[in-house]
């Protein structure tokens, strides 16, 4: 299939999931919105939790580069704010939180999860790979470990707590996963006085 024909169905396809959410996505749906015939769609695709898969990892809608700061901690950051426009600005807030709500709710997206995440951190891992070459990570530190730890943060404070992020965010965030909140008073006091 071509390319572009291909991410016009993505496109419909996240756009329907964050309109109706997982029970309102049909390929009759998909089909009608991009303008390609549902026996297309299915030759390509089996089922509606297929299509939603491919989408997911594939849109350019949800595309990610890995940052190239020249330090770890700014390629943290970096990816800390990228998580954090995905969350907080449409169209991509409406369909990250519709996926995960119909994950949660459908055994059948359990593995689209699991996908999508595991190609996020296969983009984000040429990070560690460079900061262990520059001697900026330890080879016992978890990389997936602090990818959860940066990512769950985004994701509890935008999406379930209803939390801004403001501009600081970032920074302190890479800042207690990197060099711990024990020793850092003043950073620490400094998020509390933000999240009121």
């Amino acid at each position: 299939m071509a390319p572009r024909k291909e991410q016009q169905i993505f496109q419909a396809t996240l756009e329907l999931l964050a309109a109706k959410g997982y029970q309102g996505l049909t390929v009759e749906g998909v089909a009608e919105r991009s303008g390609v015939n549902k026996t297309t769609i299915y030759r390509w695709w089996p089922s509606k939790a297929a299509l939603l898969a491919a989408a997911l990892v594939e849109s350019d809608l949800l595309a990610t580069d890995p940052p190239d700061t020249g330090s770890l901690r700014g390629d943290l950051e970096a990816l800390v704010r990228g998580i954090a426009a995905l969350l907080t600005r449409p169209p991509a807030s409406d369909v990250a939180v519709a996926a995960l709500g119909a994950a949660v709710h459908h055994a059948e997206l359990a593995e689209t999860a699991r996908t999508f995440f595991a190609d996020r951190f296969a983009r984000e891992e040429i990070v560690f790979e460079r900061a262990r070459g520059r001697g900026e990570l330890s080879a016992a530190a978890d990389p997936v470990l602090i990818m959860d730890l940066l990512a769950g943060a985004v994701w509890l404070r935008a999406v379930f707590r209803g939390l801004p992020l403001d501009d600081g965010f970032a920074a302190c965030a890479v800042s207690a996963v990197l060099d711990g909140a024990a020793d850092q008073p003043e950073r620490a006091a400094g998020m509390r006085s933000r999240t009121g």
